[in-house]
């Protein structure tokens, strides 16, 4: 791939070619975030720019704030896999796919550094604003690709990228005791939970029972939204926090 000019300030060009065409010539309308899940950041930019991987990504974000771009913005990188969100099932051709520099999961989940984030909040604001994303639109891999990811994982630090004016957030609800669904259950307050799962735009079936889908996308909402207890329970902290978001977001919020 020829070597092209960086479309967001300060970042340097290493081209993969590892991309192609959006679907219908479609214009980005999400960011996807990623963790790179490898010990070496040098590692996995290689790995992005392999032809053998067959993966890829836009931006590459370095534990100091460097950024890399690897594909071209109005191209389609190949970084989300098979995922869904509101009914979207090309989600790379709908997205601008970011992958972070952190061992992730495998290595404990350290902490992502101040600048990182800082740097990745500069970069999504960038994106954001030249293709009009919205923030709820601003998304984890978890999020899209329930259960078969996890990344950036529960301690990605959503509230603070949202204190710098990017992303969908509401301070979660305190963990408490009180009625709590979980796998096995049936009925329609399963259904209501898997309703509003699906309204914000998770990929679930709506069918009443608590199955291991279920499990899974709950899972990935407390991961974003409610990192302090993730196990796939959806208590009322759970639920509370859903109804926050809900309800504040723009197109629902009639107040």
């Amino acid at each position: 791939m020829s070597q092209f000019t960086a479309e967001c300030l300060g970042a340097t060009v290493k081209p993969s070619p590892n991309f192609g065409p959006r679907a219908n010539g479609r214009a980005p309308d999400m960011i996807v975030l990623h963790y790179t899940g490898m010990p070496d950041h040098e590692q996995a930019l290689s790995w992005l720019c392999n032809p053998e991987s067959q993966v890829s990504c836009h931006y590459f974000v370095q534990e100091d704030g460097g950024v890399v771009q690897l594909v071209r913005e109005q191209e389609r990188a190949w970084h989300a896999g098979k995922s869904c969100w509101a009914g979207d099932r090309d989600i790379n051709s709908a997205s601008i796919g970011i992958e972070i520099a952190n061992v992730g999961h495998p290595g404990g989940l350290p902490a992502f550094p101040d600048a990182q984030i800082e740097a990745v909040a500069r970069l999504c604001r960038e994106c954001g604003q030249r293709w009009r994303i919205p923030p709820e639109r601003v998304l984890g891999h978890s999020d899209v690709a329930p259960i078969r990811k996890v990344d950036p994982g529960e301690n990605f630090p959503w509230g603070q990228l949202h204190a710098q004016g990017v992303g969908h957030w509401v301070e979660p609800a305190p963990i408490g005791g009180g009625r709590f669904l979980q796998r096995g259950e049936v009925g329609q307050p399963i259904e209501a939970l898997q309703s509003m799962l699906s309204l914000y735009g998770y990929d679930i079936e709506i069918t009443g029972t608590f199955c291991d889908r279920t499990k899974g996308v709950v899972e990935a909402f407390q991961r974003h939204f409610r990192p302090r207890r993730v196990d796939g329970i959806a208590d009322i902290s759970t639920i509370e926090t859903l109804h926050r978001l809900l309800a504040s977001l723009p197109k629902l919020n009639h107040a």
